[in-house]
């Protein structure tokens, strides 16, 4: 590129910066052509090039006599353009494109997703035989506003063996898990309220509050669930609408709410009048169950999602949320306005089918043993490059460790992509940016003896500084 090709560029970068952060909005006027090559210090050729080069691709257009304008319609605000942009070695859309897009030679212990080998595949099989002789309408007609009856009554049956009852019309199967939250919030929040999350937390409830524009109050997160001072304080202080969180195997501690703690949530929320949102999307991958929110509150103020893509497939995308009757009345009224209807009924149904199969309870046995393994020999051959855990999950595939000699997780990340390596640095799980040495691995993606290698490597290629210590285990 040319010089003046790159000033070009310049102006052009400048102009969609602020059509971006709407600090120039529709229909209001450019700067004159020479004022901004002053501004700039180009030349007025270069400007009027910039221009005309925006006024080609309808950004902006030219009113003869008058100048440059804002079109009408501008660039949206991206979700990781809402706020000033952070390293993007440590921003959760990054991790999760990271995640999405690789390529079949990517090492991903960062991702948070069993291999398609741990997944049932043969029940799978045999749900889309099954439904390949099923009725015209299941493969070409819209599903229900609720969504496939038969899913929502297998899912009441398995909610009442945890102690929830429900009826199939208090369920609403979503396109995913991630849906669901989004719903929720939609119906629930409103920009500038206040919602608390974990600190750390799935680093997605964080992408998906930002895109609505909410503010977001980390609590910091123990071994038995949120610091329950802190919680209450927050509270009195903040007001929030809204708490996001998951009870069992919490993400991405792998830690367990406590039942006190877990009573003690509960009555807060009741005082203060706060919705819960309790995502038990690993619930099947518990030894055996712990205490859950929605059970003690019995879905007054408690919301349950949950989908199958940690157990079953996550290319069978289907969620569902459950909460009380009038609740889910105003967001089966949400999902028709924003994508007219749920989930595909295909998916609905292969997932139904697929779980009354009878392999699932002991493809579910066979998951766990096989996590519980690769746990403990994970945990093992971390510590042996000084990489400890923050504590012992009771299951799942999550381990939250502490990096040796206070690197930094982001450096390491970043030198992890050099390895054909996804890494998932603590920062991008931590509100308030306090586990810039803590770093999350999937002991499912760590079979590979190649892993452990690159990462070697990666703790080597990143220069050591010292980070702020998450919260003690003790």
């Amino acid at each position: 590129m040319t010089d003046e090709g790159g000033r070009t560029g310049a102006v052009m970068a400048a102009i969609r910066r602020k059509l971006a952060a709407r600090i120039l909005a529709p229909g209001e006027k450019l700067p004159s052509i020479r004022r901004f090559a002053a501004t700039m210090q180009v030349s007025p050729s270069t400007v009027v090039e910039a221009y005309d080069r925006l006024a080609a691709e309808g950004l902006i257009h030219a009113r003869p006599g008058s100048g440059f304008f804002v079109s009408g319609v501008v660039s949206p605000l991206a979700p990781a353009e809402a706020e000033t942009r952070r390293d993007r070695a440590i921003d959760p859309l990054w991790v999760s494109r990271q995640s999405l897009d690789a390529g079949p030679e990517t090492l991903k212990p960062g991702c948070g997703w069993l291999p398609p080998g741990w997944m049932p595949d043969a029940a799978i099989r045999r749900a889309v035989r099954g439904l390949a002789r099923s009725g015209d309408g299941i493969l070409t007609d819209y599903g229900a506003t609720r969504g496939a009856p038969g899913l929502r009554r297998l899912l009441v049956r398995r909610l009442a063996a945890e102690g929830i009852e429900a009826s199939a019309d208090q369920v609403l199967l979503t396109a995913s898990g991630t849906q669901g939250v989004d719903l929720i919030a939609r119906f629930l929040l409103r920009p500038g309220d206040t919602v608390l999350v974990d600190d750390p937390c799935y680093f997605n409830f964080q992408a998906l509050l930002r895109a609505h524009g909410v503010r977001i109050v980390g609590i910091p997160y123990t071994p038995t669930g949120p610091d329950l001072a802190r919680f209450a304080a927050a509270l009195a202080e903040h007001r929030p609408r809204l708490y996001v969180t998951n009870s069992a195997l919490h993400n991405p501690t792998g830690a367990t709410l406590s039942p006190q703690a877990a009573h003690r949530i509960l009555t807060l929320a009741a005082a203060h009048d706060l919705a819960i949102i309790e995502d038990d999307i690993f619930a099947d991958l518990e030894p055996d169950p712990s205490a859950r929110l929605a059970a003690l509150d019995g879905l007054n103020r408690v919301i349950r999602i949950g989908s199958f893509s940690k157990t079953l497939s996550a290319s069978i995308r289907c969620g569902f949320i459950v909460a009380r009757p009038d609740w889910i009345e105003a967001l089966v009224d949400l999902q028709v306005a924003t994508s007219f209807g749920g989930p595909s009924p295909i998916a609905a149904e292969l997932i139904a089918a697929t779980l009354t199969d009878g392999s699932y309870r002991k493809h579910l046995e066979a998951v766990r043993r096989r996590l519980s393994r690769a746990r403990r020999e994970t945990a093992a051959r971390l510590g042996a490059l000084g990489i400890t855990p923050w504590i012992m999950p009771r299951g799942g595939f999550t381990l939250w460790c502490r990096l040796p000699d206070g690197r930094d997780a982001a450096m390491v990340a970043r030198a992890g992509l050099r390895e054909n390596l996804v890494l998932a640095p603590g920062n991008v799980f931590s509100v308030s940016q306090s586990a810039a040495d803590f770093m999350r691995f999937n002991v499912a993606q760590m079979v590979d003896p190649r892993v452990y290698e690159a990462l070697g490597r990666a703790l080597d290629g990143a220069e050591p500084e010292v980070g702020i210590p998450f919260a003690s285990a003790s």
